[in-house]
């Protein structure tokens, strides 16, 4: 019922924003208000449920990517950079603005996270120090992974250029590991 209830959270708000009550929460799965209550507390509780379990697995299988000795580094950073976790469709543009306005703690919190790539981090500067990536500032370096891959937020963009997830996601691994050119220099 729990995943039931988080999966109709995550429609409920795609189709229509942040702002919906329990109530209607409660109509689109067919249950009571009552049920709803017993399996969680409040709203903010179903959010907060929604963002742990993503955090969660986004740690588990980075760290499954990092131990796996079958990865060399290179590979170790483009899979870290692609990991697309459990509910990754929740979180675009139009409902993070929705949290930041509505739920600043937990806005905050995923902020952050989506700010703070201490795994990938780590792997560029093992990188740099093995000769593997060229010498260069690891900050910015990490400054343009992320806000590269916080590019794929803007779920209308990818929809309306019919351009999977995945997809998105390995092209700009490509882009920021090979470059754009097709020549050598």
């Amino acid at each position: 019922m729990r995943n039931r209830i988080l999966q109709a959270f995550i429609e409920e708000t795609k189709e229509v924003g942040i702002k919906f009550t329990m109530d209607d929460l409660a109509k689109r799965l067919g249950i009571s208000k009552r049920t709803l209550y017993e399996n969680f507390s409040s709203k903010v509780d179903i959010l907060e449920c929604i963002i742990d379990s993503t955090l969660s697995e986004f740690d588990e299988q980075n760290h499954l990517i990092i131990t796996d000795p079958k990865n060399s580094l290179i590979e170790k950073i483009k899979k870290t950079i692609t990991v697309i976790p459990k509910y990754n469709d929740f979180y675009d543009l139009r409902i993070l603005e929705q949290l930041k306005r509505f739920y600043p703690q937990q806005w905050e919190r995923v902020n952050r996270e989506f700010s703070q790539w201490d795994d990938v981090k780590s792997l560029i500067e093992e990188g740099i120090q093995t000769g593997v990536i060229r010498n260069m500032n690891s900050d910015l370096l990490m400054k343009m992974i992320i806000e590269s891959v916080n590019i794929t937020l803007d779920k209308q963009f990818f929809l309306e250029h019919s351009i999977p997830m995945v997809e998105s996601f390995e092209m700009i691994v490509d882009v920021l590991l090979n470059g754009i050119t097709t020549v050598e220099k």
